[in-house]
């Protein structure tokens, strides 16, 4: 599904993996949102996030999670 934010920017719903997951995407967990401020590659495919709040989240290569991207207007 794909709307408008009131900023007048694109956002869509997607699911993320460690190789799709993008700085900036708000990844959604328990019922909380949140944003992808960093992230790193780990051995064998994984990642660990770093998320605006200062969290982590390290995800195996095959992990799937519901996510918010912004879509840059073209």
């Amino acid at each position: 599904m794909r709307a408008y934010a009131p900023g007048g920017a694109l956002v869509s719903n997607i699911e993320v993996t460690a190789t799709t997951v993008q700085r900036g995407d708000v990844i959604h967990l328990g019922g909380r949102a949140f944003r992808v401020s960093d992230l790193f590659q780990l051995p064998q495919g994984a990642k660990q996030l770093v998320f605006e709040s200062g969290e982590l989240l390290t995800i195996h290569a095959r992990t799937r999670l519901a996510a918010v991207r912004m879509l840059r207007r073209r």
